[in-house]
């Protein structure tokens, strides 16, 4: 199944879903505009915004209208981690 071609928007969103593990892009951190990504990435602005929307299904990013697009979650942000109380026995 790896053999099988990735469509162009899961790499981007798979690229900035690196960023944001890294922590490279924290949380709150704004992404780059639309237009702004289609340079950076090499891609039209379709690409782009399957991309985010993609980052979006994933619990990663939220677009605020006219305001942007910001990461929400990661892999270790605080809703993930079991509050000390669950842990206990």
């Amino acid at each position: 199944m790896s053999d099988l071609p990735r469509y162009e928007y899961v790499k981007l969103a798979d690229d900035v879903a690196a960023d944001i593990a890294s922590g490279k892009l924290p949380q709150g951190a704004a992404l780059p505009g639309e237009r702004a990504m289609t340079g950076l990435y090499g891609v039209s602005i379709g690409t782009v915004r399957r991309a985010i929307v993609e980052l979006r299904k994933r619990g990663l990013v939220a677009t605020l209208p006219a305001k942007g697009t910001y990461v929400i979650g990661g892999p270790e942000s605080p809703a993930d981690t079991p509050d000390e109380d669950e842990t206990a026995n």
